[in-house]
């Protein structure tokens, strides 16, 4: 047994930063030291065998997608070039990624037209495609996967965009929670209407625009004619029994096996079609909130046992490699709201499953900026301290917690996950995007650009942050 083997068995719980959080295991709702995660105290040899596939992790950490984003640009034609500001905001993000690129990502397979707006990109972006739903995915035509890998792929359009296609595919979106039909009825509708409310003509509909309204007395609505779902856990699931089954899909597995199966068994099918196009990594689903859901979800379609050995790890099989989730601030009060510490416990989660399953090679955050309500990932916009109707430009206001507004926040989130490390030094975080949309999804105006395409506070502070973020990994690859 190797003298750091030795060393890991002997520091025992205590020690957050180190090696022992990886040994005795950490509790995913406290982070304190405890039992591992499969219950119970774990056996030396189990300590031992955990321990070595930390130290021994692979040096192949995968590539560090760097900063992306997600909401449309301006300024960018039909061809694929940019005008000077717009162009100057790609530059500027795009040095923190392996490829030097700028990710994009739109919970689609391509590119498209979102509320009139055409979603064009340079050669400078890779498009990161996701499978919203359950699956499986399609594997031909216009609404099928493209392949990976390749530039200048068919988008939803009609036309060709001359960004590079990811070689991941990111998972379902949001199963973890129910969440909320959005516009009209945002965080007030959650749940699509029964057959008993439609039969009686009591189910109002969501539009995605207009004045608030509201569903009927138990919550639900006509999400599906004109508006939309926040995530895949709103809806339910045919041959599963529960009504929205995903939020509890790991909560009582000898009630919910079947339905296990059939997530799963749609999930091998997207993996088999996507490895087919050459993609050489998948992602967890994209959780709001529950990292432990993206847990359950590596160790089911990895064929993970006990111990932590697991039959398969590649995209061949089905295997995320990338666990993906979303981060929000609430009401503009990061600090008050403990935001910026629940960043930290996600990021920490997802080190301690890189740790025990050391071929996950990261977290991708790809969604982040600050809902303009309370609390909570679904909640009624406007309904806070700082509501963004009373803001001048419907974000947030300087204050002792944020002195340049949502720029003090995107700097902050941002040194929270470039700092995040695993107890052998690698990086968890390796993709990163700002939720560019303005009032979204309960959101405050999160734009990096004004109307005209001119860079904002906001865009500055999301330029100089992944700028830093390249120079730290091209420090580190220069040390190496």
């Amino acid at each position: 047994m190797s003298s750091l083997l030795l060393a890991a068995l002997a520091f025992g719980c205590g020690w957050h930063g180190g090696l022992a959080r990886g040994v005795c295991g950490v509790d995913d709702e406290t982070g304190s030291c405890g039992p591992p995660h499969g219950g119970g105290d774990e056996t030396p040899l189990l300590q031992v065998h955990k321990a070595a596939r930390v130290v021994a992790a692979a040096a192949d950490t995968g590539p560090n997608w760097g900063c992306g984003l997600v909401g449309s640009l301006p300024n960018i034609n039909a061809d694929g070039t940019a005008s000077g500001e717009t162009q100057r905001l790609i530059n500027g993000i795009k040095g923190s990624s392996s490829f030097n690129k700028a990710t994009y990502w739109n919970w689609n397979l391509a590119p498209q037209e979102d509320s009139g707006v055409p979603e064009y990109l340079t050669e400078d972006f890779i498009f990161m495609p996701e499978i919203w739903g359950v699956g499986p995915v399609e594997e031909h035509g216009t609404s099928g996967l493209r392949e990976a890998g390749k530039a200048n792929f068919e988008d939803m359009m009609g036309g060709t965009s001359p960004a590079t296609m990811a070689t991941i595919l990111l998972g379902m979106n949001e199963p973890d929670i129910v969440g909320s039909c959005m516009g009209t009825m945002m965080g007030k509708c959650t749940a699509p209407c029964s057959d008993e409310a439609v039969s009686a003509n009591d189910c109002p509909a969501a539009q995605l625009s207009g004045p608030p309204a509201e569903p009927n007395e138990w919550g639900e609505c006509n999400c599906w004619q004109f508006s939309h779902a926040t995530g895949v856990g709103y809806w339910n699931l045919a041959g599963c029994s529960a009504p929205q089954p995903l939020p509890t899909l790991w909560d009582m597995p000898q009630l919910s096996s079947t339905c296990v199966g059939i997530v799963m068994d749609a999930w091998k099918q997207t993996a088999m079609v996507a490895h087919e196009k050459g993609y050489q990594y998948l992602s967890t689903p994209q959780v709001a909130v529950n990292v432990s859901y993206a847990r359950k979800f590596i160790e089911t379609a990895c064929g993970c046992d006990a111990s932590g050995k697991c039959a398969c790890t590649d995209a061949s099989c089905g295997c995320p490699v990338y666990v993906v989730f979303h981060f929000y601030g609430n009401d503009c009060q990061p600090i008050t709201n403990g935001d910026y510490d629940t960043l930290q416990q996600r990021l920490d989660e997802v080190a301690d499953i890189m740790e025990t399953y050391t071929f996950v090679q990261g977290a991708i955050i790809n969604e982040v900026g600050m809902l303009n309500c309370a609390g909570g990932a679904i909640c009624v916009p406007d309904g806070g301290k700082y509501p963004a109707s009373a803001q001048p430009d419907h974000g947030c206001p300087s204050t002792d917690e944020l002195p340049n507004g949502l720029a003090t926040f995107i700097e902050k989130v941002m040194d929270i996950a470039m700092s995040a490390k695993t107890s052998d030094g690698r990086d968890v975080t390796k993709g990163f995007s700002w939720f560019n949309e303005d009032e979204e999804g309960g959101t405050y105006n999160l734009r990096l650009q004004y109307d005209n395409g001119t860079v904002n506070a906001l865009g500055e502070a999301y330029i100089g942050a992944c700028t830093k973020w390249g120079q730290q990994s091209a420090a580190v690859l220069a040390q190496s």
